[in-house]
């Protein structure tokens, strides 16, 4: 098979790193497409060396501009590659404009997309990260998600079980696979601004990542974080500062506010395996993004996630992340109660990691590769416009479970409810006593 994947931003790199050495592992090829979204080296070079992965067949060099111009310019440049190279799949990960321009330019030219974290949720449309998310589902054929929280996401809006793969998500397999990587490398091979720091001996560490439009756009949310590190001035927070987050705090004039803190270390974003180094010897972490909240709780440090909603509810679930926007008394709250009381803190460090065993990309691959053996990757028009089925409603009231239910009844089931509670239709699930929706096909 040929197999296009499309990468955009650090993240995207990271998580599909694993599923990368899947496809060529297995002798099958790979079609890189790099749309060059994180356009400079500190932040997209360096991750294909740290991670040793090959260097792109293909970048489109974007670069930076409004949320139009930048999805058009990645459509423009996947659709040229696409129609030359003819891939058997693309698959796109996560929630950035790469996905979103992925997705589309695939499903229009009837490539079947491979959603990679799919499912998440915020249910926050002011972000265009959901936005993205959204759309880039409408385009798929296959769900590769996380959870079962996300896979209940996808049938709650129509989705068909049989397209939904719960894999767990590739940050477990990159995190236990680079961390060491990382500890086993001299401290004059960290990042400079580390090595100066010295992180290995330094205590009360805080790493901190903000780069989120509903923060650093609103000068009121900036203030109040910031005064909020101002009174933790126990602790040595480290500040990989995002050049356009630099940029706004500049803008509202908070910057040297910030900087004349001597406990606040600001220093220039690191390469990923300094970040994951960082992040494993750190207290807790102060943190707007959405991939960092899951390294968090597989690396079992606490979270305070500076937002209101989060696309990850199941770390908030687990214990292992608490959200705290940008309320500085809500900040300082929870922060102290993860220094203060030893208890607490060590119930978020235990959290149950939801996000699997580390074997996403194996069960990944597994599946790209029997759809294919089986015909179900194809693109077609159906083969009546109408549709030929009904939506049927029934309490099952002897042992059946779903494969049986629908193998006896020529039907898909879609949701199934225990009382209240919304559960995944696997296959082996015993409908009896269950509430069953489900599409009749006879």
């Amino acid at each position: 098979m040929k197999i296009a994947v499309v990468l955009g931003t650090r993240p995207e790199i990271i998580k599909m790193a694993s599923v990368i050495d899947e496809i060529e592992n297995r002798g099958h090829e790979l079609l890189l497409i790099h749309t060059g979204q994180h356009y400079d080296k500190e932040m997209s070079e360096n991750f294909f060396i740290d991670l040793e992965l090959p260097t792109p067949d293909y970048n489109i060099h974007v670069g930076s501009g409004s949320h139009g111009k930048q999805t058009g310019k990645m459509m423009d440049g996947i659709e040229e590659v696409v129609l030359k190279e003819k891939p058997d799949i693309l698959l796109v990960q996560g929630d950035t404009n790469a996905v979103l321009a992925g997705a589309l330019v695939a499903s229009k030219l009837h490539i079947p997309v491979g959603h990679v974290e799919a499912g998440l949720r915020s249910f926050d449309e002011t972000m265009p990260e959901e936005i993205n998310r959204l759309a880039a589902d409408v385009c798929s054929k296959l769900y590769f998600v996380p959870t079962e929280e996300s896979a209940i996401n996808l049938m709650m809006e129509g989705i068909s079980r049989k397209r939904i793969i719960i894999t767990g998500n590739t940050v477990v397999d990159a995190c236990f696979r680079n961390l060491k990587i990382a500890e086993s490398r001299p401290i004059e091979k960290y990042d400079q601004s580390l090595a100066e720091l010295d992180i290995d001996n330094m205590e009360n560490i805080v790493t901190l990542t903000m780069h989120r439009a509903e923060n650093v756009d609103i000068k009121e949310r900036v203030e109040n974080i910031i005064g909020a590190l101002g009174e933790l001035s126990e602790m040595n927070i480290i500040f990989p500062i995002h050049p356009r987050t630099k940029k706004m705090i500049e803008n509202f004039g908070l910057f040297d506010k910030l900087n004349n803190m001597e406990h606040v270390h600001i220093i220039k974003p690191v390469g990923y395996l300094d970040f994951l180094l960082l992040i494993s010897k750190s207290t807790f972490i102060l943190t707007d993004s959405g991939g960092l909240q899951e390294e968090a709780i597989t690396l079992d440090v606490p979270a305070l996630t500076l937002r209101y909603n989060t696309e990850r509810p199941e770390t908030v679930t687990a214990g292992g992340n608490i959200l705290v926007g940008s309320d500085k008394d809500v900040i300082l709250e929870n922060a102290r109660k993860i220094l203060d009381d030893a208890e607490f803190a060590e119930k978020m460090r235990s959290a149950k990691n939801p996000y699997g065993m580390g074997n996403a990309a194996k069960i990944m691959l597994d599946k790209i590769i029997d759809a294919d053996a089986n015909d179900e990757l194809a693109v077609r028009a159906p083969d009546a416009v109408m549709a030929t089925f009904t939506r049927k409603l029934v309490v099952p009231g002897e042992d059946v479970t779903v494969s049986e239910f629908e193998e006896a009844n020529n039907a898909l089931v879609k949701i199934v409810f225990d009382g209240e509670d919304v559960k995944f239709p696997y296959d082996d699930l015993n409908l009896n006593g269950l509430t069953v929706i489900y599409e009749d096909y006879n």
